[in-house]
């Protein structure tokens, strides 16, 4: 894979700074941005709606995209792709009609301490409303999935178990087709939020076991903002009731009664993202083009690198696995007596961006004893030099806030010395 080659089709590269928070939203090829453009300059209508030739060819495009994510996750059918605001979106879709329809009192909800706040908190409320058990999934010392954990959890036979494909904290990659095999066997139904996962290397859904719903996010796979999916089994989509109800989503309306449209558009009331769901399109045939098992290989190396230096730079906690096994290029850290809001400023100052926060992990952070860390976290567009820039930089950090430390308390202007 040339990397070089690769960042020419990220014009927003071509600046001074060095992007390392990918975890949190990746970066555009021009190709998307044109693909988004394109739509407006040259087929502004509405999908779905009109017989006209800017409509059909928005229909065509917008369907289009849905085809590609299909082949994507490797769909049985474009019926079980539905398109959403996000991965939050379809979460909650999945907790407000599924969850209403099969949780009952007294049933076991399970999720995991590493999820993400989308993935935590709608299962969390479902089991007030619905006066049912809340279990966590507790973690190692070295924040993986304890196997001790989910034997436990597995025995309380839980309804509905959440889990991520990779942590958006740590970078842990969970082995999600040996797990919910386990939990499909005592009958739970498996919730993924892959939003994290997918761009990091070649998944189908046949390799993810018994999972029963996916939830991604097209702006964490180079595609635009406010566009998701929600993928699920059609058996369980065809017998969830909508999610909203307005235009598109029905079949006919009566003055007392209505009936609904059939999949994927029972749960797409209203004018869809159509620029965006055409713009992430041409991100997954961009990803198509570049290939995600090429995308693996690469950013291991950067793994690899960074975690060996990390552990050689003093004062530095890394939160999370110290090896390269199941894990990716998303690393969250400390360092001793430096708050992570501070550090993260010291990045920028250094024309470097990195996270500072709590992540959306708060159960997470509660697990490692901290309200905020700061995280790095790299993509295939990254190259080994910025990773080493990252670490030479985190190197200095020490010694930089030791030396003003030391200073009389002043009005310092914002110039790193």
């Amino acid at each position: 894979m040339n990397v070089d080659l690769i960042r020419k089709d990220f014009p927003i590269l071509e600046s001074s700074v060095v992007y390392l928070d990918s975890a949190a939203t990746s970066q555009r090829p021009k190709v998307v941005v044109d693909a988004v453009s394109n739509y407006y300059l040259t087929m502004n209508a509405n999908v779905h709606r009109g017989v006209y030739q800017w409509s059909s060819a928005a229909t065509d495009a917008f369907e289009g995209t849905r085809a590609l994510v299909a082949e994507f996750l490797g769909a049985a059918s474009t019926e079980e792709v539905i398109f959403t605001k996000g991965t939050t979106e379809s979460i909650n879709l999945v907790a407000q009609t599924f969850g209403e329809m099969h949780v009952q009192a007294g049933d076991v909800i399970a999720v995991t301490r590493m999820e993400h706040h989308a993935n935590f908190i709608p299962w969390q409320q479902l089991a007030l409303r619905k006066n049912a058990r809340f279990e966590i999934i507790e973690l190692t010392d070295d924040l993986r999935l304890d196997p001790k954990e989910i034997e436990r959890v597995l025995s309380l036979k839980p309804k509905i178990v959440a889990l991520t494909l990779m942590s958006n904290v740590t970078g842990v990659r969970n082995d999600i087709a040996a797990i919910s095999k386990a939990f499909h066997a005592v009958g739970s139904h498996v919730v993924l939020d892959a939003a994290q996962g997918l761009i990091h290397e070649e998944i189908k859904i046949s390799d993810l076991g018994e999972i029963d719903f996916l939830a991604l996010s097209a702006h964490k796979l180079l595609g635009p903002t406010g566009v998701g999916v929600l993928w699920g089994r059609k058996r369980l989509l065809e017998s969830m009731p909508p999610y909203q109800f307005g235009g598109q989503m029905i079949q006919e309306v009566g003055d007392y009664e209505s009936s609904w449209n059939g999949l994927p558009h029972k749960f797409e009331a209203g004018t869809p993202d159509i620029a965006g769901v055409i713009g992430f399109g041409a991100a997954l045939s961009y990803l198509k083009k570049v290939g995600r098992n090429a995308i693996a290989k690469y950013e291991a190396q950067i793994t690899e690198v960074v975690l060996q230096e990390i552990a050689k730079i003093s004062g530095v906690t890394l939160i999370g696995p110290k090896s390269l096994e199941d894990r990716g290029p998303v690393f969250s850290f400390s360092v001793a007596s430096i708050h992570a809001h501070d550090l993260a400023t010291y990045f920028d100052l250094n024309q470097i961006a990195v996270r500072a926060g709590h992540h959306c992990a708060q159960p997470l952070m509660k697990k490692v004893g901290a309200t905020s860390t700061c995280r790095a976290s790299f993509s295939f567009y990254n190259t080994l030099e910025e990773a080493r820039l990252f670490l030479a930089v985190l190197s200095q950090a020490n010694a930089f806030f030791a030396r003003k430390g030391k200073e009389p308390h002043r009005r310092r202007s914002h110039v790193v010395s």
